[in-house]
C-alpha cells in the first residue's frame, strides 16, 4: 500500500490524494486549484503523477470547488469509475459542477473579447458544462455510517465533518496480508457550535490520518460574537446609506450569512435593510439545503419549527438573471449584496466590486478564508490598488473581515481532534491543506501532545504503509 499526494500539499486548494492497495488505485478528492490564471489552468488540465485512466474509484469528501471541481476534467481525461459521497453531497457537486462550467465559459467569452481586440491568443474553459453532465451518473451516494466496499480487501465509512452540508470524514479499513490498516481523512474540518450543521463526529483510532491544517497556526474569533458584529456592520451600512458587499461562498456560508440576518432581523436588533442573493447558485444550493435537514444540528431544527424555512424571510430577494444582477447597481443603499465566488475570483461578484470598490460609503464585508494571489486575499490586506478583469481599481470601500464564521477548525479546534486518538496506535499524521507556515505550527502543537511522527508532504511525495 502507497498513498500519493498530489494536490493542496503545502498549499490550501486542488486537494487530491492518490491511494495504491493491491494493484488498485483510489482518489480522495478532485479539487479544482485557485490562483493564477494561467498558472491554475495548467496545474488543472494536466495529470502530470498518473494516468486518470487507472484511477478504480474516487472519494469525494464534499462539494466545495477545491475538492471536487477538477473532477470533470478527470472524467474528461478516461476516469470511469464509482464517486463516492454521501447524498447531500452528490445533489450539492451536481449543482456546483454545472456553475463551475458555466462561469468558466463566461468567463472566458468576457476576457476573450479584451484579448482578441488586443490581437492576443484566446483562451480555453477548463472544461464545459457538457463535461460536467458526464460526472454526474458516477455520482454514487452512501449514507453516513453505512460501510461500502471499494474492494474485497478495502472497506469504507462516512463520518460527519460538521463542515458543509453532506462534508465527511472518510474512514478506511483495508486488510494487508493477515493485517489490519485503518486510515483516515478529514476532506475539511468543521467546527463545533457552526450554525445550522451537526458538530464534527469522531472516528475510530486510526494508523495514518490525513487531516486539514488550512489554521493550523491561527484561532478564529468566538462563534457566539457572529451576530453582534454582523449587525454592528449592518447599523454602520444604515448610518451611511451604503452597500454592504459579501463575497460568499454559494455553498455554506451564503446559507450561514442568510440565516444569521433573519435571525438578528427577528430579533429587532438592526433595521431590516433588503438583502440581495445574487448567484444563480447560491439559490441552486439553497434548496439542496431544504432536501437535507437530516443535516441540521437541533438549534436549526426548532428554528425551522417556527419559522418553517431558514433560508427565506420579506427581506431576502434571491437573483439568477442577469438584467436582475445590473439592476442592482442602480439601487440606493443601505443593502447587503451577497454574491460568489468567496475569494472574489469568478462571477458576478466581480462586477458588483468593480461598481462599488471606490465608493467610501460602502462595506466590503470578507468571511472567509482567501488563498495567496486571489482577489478577496488582496482586499483582506487592504491593497490600495486591485485588478478586476484587467482593470485597476482604488480601493476606497472600507474592507471589514469577520473570521468566526470560518467553517474550518483553528488551531484549537484541530488539535482537539486530533488528541481523541491512541497516539499508540497512530503511526503518522499527514498534514495537508494548509499553507506551509500553518502546517508547520499545527505539526509541533501535535508532537507537543505526544504524536511522535507527523509529516508534511510535499507535491507528488509517495509513502510506503
Amino acid at each position: 500500500m502507497q498513498i500519493q499526494f498530489i494536490g493542496a500539499d503545502r498549499t490550501v486548494t486542488g486537494s487530491m490524494h492518490r491511494l495504491i492497495i493491491d494493484g488498485k488505485n483510489y482518489l480522495l478528492d478532485c479539487g479544482m486549484y485557485q490562483g493564477k490564471r494561467k498558472e491554475a489552468f495548467e496545474i488543472n488540465r494536466t495529470f502530470d503523477l498518473f494516468d486518470p485512466k487507472i484511477i478504480d474509484a474516487l472519494i469525494l469528501s464534499h462539494a466545495h470547488v477545491d475538492h471536487c471541481g477538477n473532477i470533470p476534467t478527470l472524467v474528461k481525461n478516461g476516469f470511469s469509475g464509482p464517486i463516492y459521497c454521501t447524498p447531500a453531497t452528490s445533489d450539492l457537486a451536481e449543482v456546483m459542477l454545472k456553475d463551475s462550467a458555466h462561469i468558466q465559459e463566461r468567463d472566458v467569452e468576457f476576457v476573450n473579447k479584451k484579448r482578441i481586440k488586443q490581437g492576443k491568443n484566446p483562451f480555453e474553459p477548463l472544461y464545459i458544462t457538457e463535461d460536467a453532465e458526464k460526472v454526474f451518473p458516477l455520482l454514487t451516494p452512501i449514507k453516513y455510517h453505512n460501510e461500502f466496499k471499494l474492494d474485497s480487501n478495502v472497506t469504507a465509512q462516512f463520518f460527519d465533518a460538521g463542515h458543509i452540508l453532506g462534508s465527511a470524514i472518510t474512514f478506511l479499513t483495508i486488510q494487508d496480508n493477515g493485517r489490519t490498516i485503518k486510515l483516515g481523512y478529514t476532506g475539511d474540518l468543521g467546527r463545533p457550535n457552526l450554525p445550522i450543521l451537526k458538530d464534527p463526529e469522531k472516528i475510530p483510532d486510526v494508523d495514518y490520518f490525513i487531516c486539514e491544517s488550512t489554521y493550523g497556526g491561527r484561532l478564529h474569533d468566538n462563534i457566539e460574537e457572529t451576530e453582534s458584529k454582523l449587525t454592528e456592520v449592518i447599523n454602520k451600512a444604515v448610518s451611511r446609506k451604503g452597500k454592504i458587499i459579501i463575497p460568499a461562498f454559494s455553498l455554506e456560508r451564503t446559507q450561514e450569512l442568510v440565516y444569521a440576518f433573519h435571525k438578528i432581523f427577528e430579533k429587532n436588533l438592526a433595521p431590516g435593510i433588503p438583502i440581495y442573493v445574487d448567484s444563480p447558485l447560491s439559490t441552486s444550493a439553497t434548496e439542496v439545503f431544504r432536501k437535507h435537514p437530516e443535516c441540521f444540528d437541533e438549534e436549526t431544527i426548532d428554528f425551522m419549527k417556527k419559522f418553517n424555512d431558514p433560508f427565506g424571510f420579506d427581506r431576502l430577494k434571491y437573483i439568477t438573471s442577469a438584467e436582475d444582477s445590473k439592476k442592482l447597481n442602480y439601487v440606493e443603499g443601505p443593502m447587503v449584496i451577497m454574491s460568489a465566488s468567496g475569494m472574489a475570483e469568478a462571477g458576478r461578484i466581480l462586477h458588483h466590486l468593480a461598481n462599488n470598490i471606490e465608493n467610501s460609503k460602502n462595506i466590503i464585508l470578507m468571511v472567509g478564508y482567501c488563498a495567496e494571489n486571489t482577489l478577496g486575499k488582496k482586499l483582506i490586506m487592504k491593497e490600495p490598488v486591485v485588478k478586476i478583469y484587467g482593470e485597476e481599481y482604488n480601493l476606497k470601500a472600507e474592507v471589514i473581515v469577520i473570521n468566526s464564521l470560518s467553517a474550518h477548525a483553528d488551531s484549537n479546534e484541530l488539535t482537539n481532534y486530533c488528541a481523541e486518538f491512541d497516539r499508540g496506535e497512530m503511526q503518522n499524521i499527514f498534514i495537508v491543506h494548509g499553507d506551509f507556515d500553518q502546517q508547520e505550527k499545527f505539526a509541533d502543537r501535535l508532537k507537543a501532545i505526544g504524536f511522535n511522527k507527523v509529516t508534511i508532504p510535499s507535491h507528488g511525495d509517495i509513502f510506503e504503509i
